[in-house]
């Protein structure tokens, strides 16, 4: 589970949904650990970088098959869990 600085995030019962802006600025900073530039970070998950740009700046209508190539090209993963 992501545990660095989340800048926004939904309650959603007893746990926490984070938010499309919450998410870009995960990525953000994730490649910046990694010391990335956004087309590197968009060559290397098969996305071009006005994609990158737009996750970032948390664009909420980004598609969740490209959403998840980025997260996994930087090691990142999603946990969801079923209604109990």
């Amino acid at each position: 589970m992501y545990r660095r600085k989340i800048v926004r995030n939904i309650p959603f019962g007893n746990i926490m949904m984070l938010d499309a802006t919450a998410i870009g600025n995960i990525v953000r900073e994730e490649r910046k650990a990694l010391g990335l530039r956004q087309a590197e970070l968009a060559a290397a998950s098969g996305v071009g970088v006005r994609f990158i740009v737009e996750l970032e700046r948390g664009k909420p209508t980004v598609q969740i098959g490209r959403v998840l190539a980025v997260l996994s090209a930087l090691g990142c993963s999603i946990d969801i869990s079923r209604p109990q």
